[in-house]
């Protein structure tokens, strides 16, 4: 359209052509922003609520706004820690997306929230309509355990279930899809709405994903520990060259890994089969070697197969621990046990290359903590890795993906990467506040990087690092690193702990209970506290310690206590990577 304001094909020097171009982009701008105004005032609000460990929850959340707005939706988002009781019983419109973590837990961002809603004096959720997504892994006995009590308390406080809860695997992303698009149009019905696309909300998402893993190359595998140390842990750097790939420390790595060759074929071999039959795997033809290679976890044998196996060869002591369903007696049957186990143990029972396949699930990703800052190395991504080793049932035994990047990776082959944002474990953004990181063994690998971002930053403010691991002689990772980051003024504080370097075993969580007084006056001071590693044992022992510390050294009640280390989390100040 031509402006009546401007004789066309006039004259106009390059200050007036700017001064005319940036007249009429801010008169477009500020159209656009009264329209969205506009739209935003009368649009519904929903809310969506995400709880996570890892990130992938929140990434769903984002994804499920971004369809409400193409809606004429105005979606809000919040971690589950961002909102009270009281203001989740006045929401109208409600989506809730939660993972699972450990044997059937909350994850940290929603434990305070649902001890809320756990109580039996919780607010009634007549005004709530929502749905649940549930992410988790049916490898858990506790599959999706989160989602499913959000969904049936939400019920049971007199909220209407708008939209049946879907229950994910690992493989969450066409679930996650088909769900926000059947529940999105319902919480729009009725309510005035334009139906708007909006092309940058995908290009916003990398290039490599889930789906779409980058194939990088090798460049470091160095062994850390000592070559007589009890363990075998790894330094592996992978280039991130023509990927367009960036990361912040406190991410995830994640790594697609193949089966080990060796594996494959003992497991061919106990099928009596050749490997070579030939069996239709995501849409292509393909031998069943090759498919238990790259397409099928094969380490840990499936539920089904489990069932299946018992069904075939009739023992009764298989059989009746399934149908006690007694989770406690099949762990323990299964300890140390793989598939192969399994199929060496029946050598009676036969499977088809056909019934074999189908009774197992898909290879998936292995995550792990990124050990260097994007900012310090963003050609390329570190990783501290434990190799996982032993022997069980009279034969070696090697973890997946530990084993694939330590002996199967070469430079001849590529790693398939991608990473997994964790927006809360994060170096704080005020340089000036310190910082206490516990991470034993491998939970070094994220303070490492910490550690190399408040370098990169010059920040002033303290580290404090708690760090152990069995042997000093033989475990000592990242040694030479740590003494040259405290000459440097970097590592303020290092306090170790080698379990088994005494008689009496001397855990982080020891040391922690010897210097409680100045942990607390760093936390006092706005500090933060990052745990990395097991999430069984140790972080629920840091844990523990820490509420002693400040229950002891503030002088506080349990109640008190409570409502300290809750104010922690809600600030992300206490924030957990655990596994």
């Amino acid at each position: 359209m031509k402006s009546p304001y401007i004789p066309q094909n006039a004259p106009y020097n390059d200050i007036q052509k700017a001064w005319l171009g940036g007249f009429f982009a801010g008169m477009h701008s500020h159209m656009l922003q009264s329209a969205d105004a506009a739209n935003q005032k009368d649009a519904r609000i929903i809310n969506i609520l995400y709880g996570t460990q890892t990130g992938n929850s929140e990434s769903v959340a984002n994804d499920a706004a971004n369809v409400a707005k193409a809606h004429g939706l105005l979606p809000h988002v919040k971690s589950m820690d961002e909102i009270s009781i009281q203001q989740l019983a006045e929401m109208e419109y409600l989506l809730i997306v939660t993972s699972t973590y450990g044997e059937g837990e909350m994850p940290d961002n929603a434990q305070m929230l649902w001890d809320a809603a756990s109580e039996d004096n919780a607010p009634s959720m007549a005004k709530v309509k929502y749905s649940v997504l549930a992410l988790g892994d049916t490898s858990y006995d506790q599959f999706c355990k989160a989602g499913i009590e959000w969904d049936e308390r939400l019920a049971e406080l007199g909220a209407e279930r708008l939209y049946q809860r879907i229950d994910c695997d690992v493989d969450f992303e066409d679930p996650a899809e088909n769900w926000i698009s059947s529940v999105i149009p319902l919480m729009a019905d009725g309510a005035a709405t334009t139906v708007v696309l909006d092309s940058s909300a995908a290009s916003d998402k990398p290039a490599y994903n889930r789906k779409n893993p980058f194939p990088a190359k090798m460049l470091v595998n160095r062994l850390l520990t000592a070559e007589n140390s009890s363990k075998e842990t790894r330094h592996y750097e992978i280039s991130l060259e023509g990927s367009d790939l960036s990361y912040e420390a406190g991410d995830a790595l994640c790594v697609a890994p193949t089966n080990c060759p060796e594996l494959v074929a003992a497991i061919v071999k106990a099928l009596s089969c050749t490997g070579e039959e030939i069996e239709p795997v995501a849409d292509e033809a393909m031998s069943l070697s090759e498919s238990l290679r790259t397409h099928f976890e094969i380490k840990l044998p499936s539920k089904e197969l489990i069932e299946e196996i018992a069904k075939r060869s009739g023992d009764q002591e298989l059989n009746t621990i399934l149908e006690n369903g007694d989770k406690e007696q099949l762990a323990d049957y299964m300890w140390g046990r793989d598939t192969l186990d399994l199929l060496l143990q029946f050598p009676d029972v036969e499977f088809s290359a056909a019934e074999f396949i189908a009774l197992l699930k898909p290879l998936q990703h292995r995550a792990y903590s990124i050990s260097s800052s994007g900012k310090m190395h963003p050609e390329s991504v570190h990783l501290t890795v434990a190799s996982v080793r032993y022997n069980s049932y009279n034969r070696d035994h090697k973890g997946v993906c530990s084993t694939y990047l330590a002996d199967l990776v070469d430079d001849n082959s590529d790693v398939r990467i991608f990473f997994t944002p964790n927006k809360s474990f994060r170096v704080p953004d005020d340089n000036n506040l310190p910082m206490i990181m516990v991470g034993p063994g491998t939970g070094i690998a994220p303070f490492r990087a910490f550690l190399q971002e408040r370098e990169f930053r010059n920040a002033p403010g303290q580290n404090w690092l708690f760090f152990g691991d069995r042997n000093a002689a033989t475990d000592y990772i990242y040694q030479e690193e740590l003494e040259s980051m405290q000459e440097k003024g970097v590592l303020n504080r290092l306090d170790l702990a080698f379990s088994r370097d005494q008689e009496e075993k001397i855990y982080v969580q020891d040391k922690m209970r010897e210097h409680g007084a100045e942990i607390f006056a760093w936390l006092e001071q706005g500090g933060y506290f990052f745990v990395c590693g097991d999430a069984y044992r140790m972080a629920k022992d840091v844990d523990k310690a820490l509420f002693d510390i400040i229950a002891e050294h503030g002088n506080k009640s349990a109640v008190e206590t409570a409502d300290y280390l809750n104010a922690l989390k809600k600030e992300k100040r206490y924030v957990r990577d655990v596994y």
